[in-house]
């Protein structure tokens, strides 16, 4: 049996080998029992194929945990997160995997504030279930379930109503966009904000079936096809979202996509046009952010990777935006999470004047990133990060998460991920040849010990 994944990220397994019902449950149960109160859960899921089975094994803990459930059923993560704020909920769970293949999928924890839980909450957690400690009630005390069909229009009531948004000027710009919804929930909730803001809408994989034709983050060479449509029906951008679509990624008229590190450099932006502050985002997001945060004059502050690590530094530093470079954007106005929409909405208000998507990314300094992952080492991780530490000897250290080195225009991180059983080597700099000799020594120092 593989090791379930466990982290800030929330609870992954492989649907039938490390994450089965009896786990969802007993999950579901440890997480009701740590909620203060007695308000309701509010459950929300993705379109995989595993998300019946995982509602219905999550529904079974959470009653038997004493906990009545809302659930809103197909439902994008910043959906679910909003709705948990609307209903004044104890809090939620989010069932997907997020970017992860097929035969994963997850539970992702959130509190009674619509947020992931902070790593002490998270441990809370995990230590109830592992114990089986105090799980079940007793049987005249068990939960109920009713579903709640409003959530989506709660979402696109709050990012309508943005100050950010000059939404008649967005109306009338009369965008074509093209929506790759990854056949799953943003497929439904991005076409339903575009039409809203005036825009045309070609669909591309939009019924939510979790029938996966593409690889499920939103990276540049997975969007092919989208890129081919775009330039079929000459469309002025396409937006592709993962499967619970807290994250996005543009590509421009011409199909060419941007990258996702361009999502929240342009939606930080945009932002700060109406409302200046501290930006946060995390150690792995491309140095394009500190441009934007540079000429605006405002501070930018760096966390360890996980959406729960850049809120809860947000709320520390009363920041106005944020996010991460995984195609995520944070802004505060809306709600404290990853919000594809949010994103989608602020890419729409910077073209509302008729600027292009390509005019609008060639305002920003050029970086090349590679983003490269590698099996995780057979061997505690401290010994690869001394041989790292030795390779990188001379670049400034940053060990808050995993290992950064920086020098000069050039950085690579280097962390064991929370969300797969592989190492991540991140890297950046002026020039292709640059980054890649900079992974190509990270993969080295990875691979064998210094001098091997």
């Amino acid at each position: 049996m593989s090791s379930l994944m466990i982290s800030v990220a929330g609870v992954r397994g492989i649907v039938g080998d490390s994450l089965d019902p009896a786990i969802v449950a007993r999950f579901a149960a440890a997480f009701a029992r740590t909620l203060p109160g007695d308000g309701p859960v509010v459950l929300g899921r993705d379109a995989r194929t595993t998300g019946p089975l995982m509602r219905l094994a999550a529904c079974a803990g959470l009653n038997a945990a004493g906990r009545d459930v809302v659930d809103i059923g197909l439902a994008t993560t910043p959906t679910t997160q909003m709705a948990v704020e609307h209903l004044r909920a104890a809090g939620g769970v989010i069932l997907t995997a997020s970017h992860n293949p097929a035969p994963w999928n997850a539970l992702k924890f959130l509190s009674a504030a619509g947020e992931f839980l902070g790593p002490a909450q998270g441990r809370e957690v995990r230590e109830r279930f592992e114990t089986n400690r105090d799980l079940w009630v007793a049987w005249d005390r068990v939960g109920a379930v009713r579903e709640e069909s409003g959530a989506l229009e709660w979402h696109l009531e709050r990012v309508l109503g943005l100050p950010h948004l000059d939404v008649a000027a967005i109306r009338a710009r009369r965008l074509h966009v093209v929506v790759d919804g990854c056949a799953s929930v943003g497929g439904v909730a991005l076409p339903a904000l575009l039409e809203r803001l005036g825009a045309r809408v070609t669909l591309l994989d939009c019924t939510p079936n979790g029938a996966f034709t593409r690889e499920l983050e939103p990276l540049p060479h997975a969007l092919g096809e989208l890129g081919r449509v775009v330039r079929e029906v000459k469309a002025d951008l396409g937006i592709a979202a993962d499967p619970d679509a807290d994250r996005a990624a543009f590509v421009d008229a011409s199909g060419t996509p941007l990258g996702e590190e361009y999502t929240v450099a342009i939606g930080t932006r945009v932002a700060l046009e109406t409302q200046t502050g501290p930006v946060v985002t995390n150690l792995s997001t491309s140095r394009m952010l500190d441009t934007v945060c540079e000429r605006a004059g405002v501070p930018l502050y760096r966390t360890p990777v996980g959406e729960a690590h850049v809120v809860e530094a947000m709320h520390a530093r009363q920041a106005v935006a944020g996010g991460e470079g995984n195609g995520g954007m944070i802004l505060p106005a809306a709600h404290h999470g990853r919000d594809g929409l949010v994103a989608m909405a602020l890419v729409a208000q910077a073209m509302r004047d008729g600027a292009t998507l390509r005019e609008l990314a060639d305002t920003l300094p050029r970086y090349t990133m590679i983003k490269d992952k590698l099996a995780r080492p057979d061997e505690p991780w401290e010994q690869a990060a001394t041989r790292l530490r030795q390779t990188f000897g001379d670049w400034q250290l940053d060990a808050a998460d995993g290992l950064r080195f920086a020098r000069g225009e050039a950085w690579v991180h280097v962390r064991p991920s929370g969300t797969e059983p592989v190492v991540r080597v991140i890297a950046e700099s002026s020039d292709e040849a640059g980054t890649r000799a900079v992974v190509e020594q990270a993969r080295q120092a990875l691979a064998a010990p210094v001098g091997r």
